[in-house]
């Protein structure tokens, strides 16, 4: 999955939805350092792009693992994933599960699998999800409030806007969305249920709150500004996908889930998801249990950001498993 902060029409273009470009590939690769007949794992497959990317390093006797929480998203790399015509007989085998990242030690178990060789993580919505209103990740298109990744989980987006206290929910925006004018707009959620779909979200919080500075367009440089929902939507979505407690989970076991020399590379788009992975790779490295390979955070190349606009705002990390 390839995330970003969710934009609205005074940040940015809208993107064609067909296009899937997976971020910082490259770097990905050069960090990853996949070798011939490895097990790795893509953990957020999502349309397949890094998969495949990886899958092309790995020749006939390496295994790559692709999990998501999006049946869809597997549903659409399933095709990517298959060998050419000339690559067939050096083509790993590649096993889809739909499932999130934080499973991946069951997994393990249930495939009677010792620990990686690798494990990539892009963090995020992807594309895909932004681009389907029936999915309700974005407010570009009116659909229902769901934001759901996994659509087995119960949890929608529009339980928790209409059946959360207006104190719970401003906590909330503020603490995933970092959203400093959650009280205000909570109020205004709560004054104007029930909510049913992302267009009405949007009205009401844009009411209540004034379009903002985009961080990622500083005063003086353009005068694009950030769509007053973003920071909610975002807050929103991290909430109902637990994606914060996945991630720790992920984290948790990571050590566990790669072999002596083992490498993860996570790409995060936004400091929710940078910070814990810096803080754990950077305890881990002091237990001595990591090598950093990234001292510092790894940003795209200025032509990628030109070429792929929603890559602006990645940084990647990764290290190598000394134990």
């Amino acid at each position: 999955m390839s995330s970003g902060h969710q934009t609205g029409d005074w940040d940015a273009p809208r993107e064609r939805a067909a296009e899937h470009i997976p971020v910082m590939p490259a770097e990905a690769l050069q960090y990853l350092a996949p070798r011939p007949g490895g097990f790795y794992v893509d953990g957020t497959a999502g349309l397949g792009g890094h998969a495949r990317a990886i899958a092309a390093q790995l020749g006939r006797d390496g295994v790559l693992l692709c999990l998501d929480k999006d049946p869809q998203a597997l549903e659409r790399a399933a095709p990517h994933l298959r060998p050419h015509p000339d690559e067939s007989g050096r083509w790993p085998r590649i096993e889809l599960r739909q499932a999130s990242f934080a499973e991946l030690s069951g997994i393990m178990r249930e495939l009677a699998r010792g620990p990686a060789d690798g494990l990539l993580l892009d963090l995020g919505v992807s594309s895909l999800q932004l681009s389907a209103p029936d999915r309700g990740f974005s407010f570009l298109a009116d659909g229902p409030l769901d934001m759901r990744m996994d659509p087995r989980q119960p949890l929608t987006a529009e339980q928790v806007v209409n059946q959360s206290g207006e104190r719970e929910l401003a906590d909330w925006i503020y603490q995933f969305g970092e959203e400093r004018r959650s009280r205000r707009i909570a109020r205004a959620i709560v004054r104007a249920r029930p909510l049913h779909s992302t267009r009405q979200l949007a009205d009401v919080i844009a009411a209540a709150a004034r379009p903002m500075k985009s961080s990622r367009h500083p005063a003086g440089k353009s005068g694009k500004l950030l769509h007053p929902a973003t920071r909610t939507f975002q807050a929103l979505r991290i909430l109902v996908n637990s994606e914060l407690d996945d991630l720790a989970v992920c984290l948790r076991d990571l050590p566990a889930n790669l072999r002596s020399g083992g490498r993860a590379v996570v790409i995060a788009f936004h400091s929710l998801e940078d910070r814990p992975v810096k803080e754990a790779f950077r305890a881990g490295a002091q237990a001595g249990h990591w090598r950093l390979l990234t001292p510092h955070v790894v940003r795209p190349a200025p032509g990628e950001i030109a070429c792929n606009p929603r890559a602006r705002s990645a940084r990647l990390r990764a290290v190598e498993r000394l134990e």
